[in-house]
């Protein structure tokens, strides 16, 4: 059985928590803080963090000098991304940051990378991205957003993308990326109904990273 630790302990942290033992995994500590990480207990396999982005540099710094590996599934903090995988490659342990758990979505980053790439050599053909959280979501657009952006420009679509973010309710996640040329349109919409995805998702990454050592991503899990 895998030992965590969860780093956050918001609605993603809970929902974790709730399902590790359907994954064989057991929590051995919760922290919400940087006094109760450098304190957490020895013989953890694994943390898990969805915290705020801000302590996520902290965060891995700890974990690295603790040789704990780490699921970073906080979003946000791509700007400071050379340091975090600098302490990663440091140390002896692995990471695997993604901006989204949910394997179909991953799969959906595929659809959408081909897609542009068809859709690159049309220059009467405009692209965009839409993407809807709940209120409570800090970045906007979200660290999805931006990955799709990023697998559209890598497939081969430098014109501009424009981005758009709503922010109400309860909304789990919803992205969709369209193409508009002068008689059609073509969208692509991925719908989370339920955000235990992203922690199904979190729990198997965690068990795939378990004994690797390095910086990975979602492809790499999934071989993609």
């Amino acid at each position: 059985m895998l030992t965590l630790l969860l780093v956050g302990h918001g609605k993603m942290g809970k929902l974790v928590e709730s399902l590790a033992a359907s994954h064989d995994c057991r929590v051995a500590a919760v922290v919400t803080n940087r006094a109760q990480l450098a304190s957490a207990p020895a013989g953890v396999d694994v943390a898990i963090d969805f915290s705020v982005p801000g302590a996520v540099v902290e965060t891995v710094a700890e974990l690295a000098a603790r040789g704990i590996s780490v699921v970073i599934g906080t979003t946000g903090w791509l700007e400071h991304e050379a340091e975090v995988r600098a302490a990663v490659e440091r140390s002896d342990i692995g990471a695997i940051a993604a901006a989204n758990f949910s394997l179909g979505m991953n799969i959906f980053q595929r659809v959408v990378e081909q897609s542009a790439k068809a859709f690159a050599a049309r220059p009467d053909v405009g692209a965009w991205i839409h993407e809807a959280h709940h209120s409570a979501k800090k970045d906007a657009p979200s660290g999805t957003a931006l990955l799709l952006k990023r697998a559209m420009t890598h497939g081969g679509y430098t014109r501009t993308i424009d981005v758009s973010s709503t922010r109400a309710g309860a909304i789990p996640g919803t992205h969709t990326v369209g193409f508009d040329g002068p008689a059609e349109t073509v969208t692509l919409t991925h719908t989370v109904r339920d955000r235990a995805v992203f922690a199904h998702g979190a729990l198997e990454a965690a068990k795939w990273l378990h004994g690797r050592r390095g910086w990975f991503t979602m492809s790499d899990m999934l071989g993609t």
